[in-house]
């Protein structure tokens, strides 16, 4: 099957284009994302291309870049989530902000995608938090080895302090939750000052100061 294809593009439209390879025509759908980014006819431009074979047709889905086309076939895991729901909901929240969304158990911003109601917005932030954290964790060690020279990080000091910093976000959010802050608010604003408090030196990141520092942002 597919896995890259690279070609002009010859025509473009509302949620597909038209991809000539050597002058081959390839028919792919497309998330606004992908379809915003790779430019306008005529330009060059390589896609990640899933292939989904149904009785009746072939059906070619391409991405910009792989982190999206690897959101697409987690979303696809979900009962009731079809390749065409997948892109909806790709197309209202970034592969970027899916993690926060699902961790958050933000349904709302799952239902703003076309022809996704709230019992099936559910079912994606349930069964998916646990496979998002694992896709979160997998990519902060992978940063973590390239930030200390590519070393591997599986079984060593690396991924136990990725691992105690997700926990120490995740306590962090739940206490402010408690608080009364909201949850999608209270795990963006953990997130980001998490991050931030990391980048500097000899910084311990615990969840006290988490929350200290989180209601300082919250206050402001």
């Amino acid at each position: 099957m597919f896995a890259k294809l690279t070609g002009t593009i010859d025509h473009i439209e509302a949620g597909r284009l038209i991809l000539d390879v050597n002058g081959v025509g390839y028919l792919v759908a497309a998330s606004n994302r992908t379809l915003d980014k790779i430019g306008s006819k005529g330009d060059q431009v390589g896609l990640w291309i899933e292939t989904i074979v149904r009785e009746d047709q072939i059906s070619l889905f391409g991405f910009a870049d792989v982190v999206e086309k690897d959101w697409f076939n987690l979303l696809c895991t979900v009962q009731g989530v079809g390749a065409k729901a997948a892109l909806a909901i790709l197309a209202v929240v970034s592969p970027e902000d899916l993690p926060v969304v699902i961790s958050a158990q933000d349904k709302a911003a799952i239902t703003r995608a076309d022809g996704i109601g709230p019992k099936l917005a559910t079912r994606i932030v349930t069964e998916l938090k646990e496979k998002a954290g694992k896709m979160v964790l997998g990519h902060a060690a992978s940063q973590a080895a390239q930030g200390s020279g590519g070393g591997s990080v599986s079984g060593g000091g690396g991924r136990v302090q990725v691992s105690s910093a997700l926990a120490a976000n995740s306590d962090a959010v739940s206490a402010l939750v408690n608080l009364g802050y909201g949850r999608a608010e209270a795990f963006s604003t953990v997130t980001a000052v998490s991050q931030s408090m990391s980048e500097g030196e000899d910084v311990k990141v615990d969840v006290q100061t988490l929350i200290r520092e989180s209601l300082k942002e919250l206050s402001a």
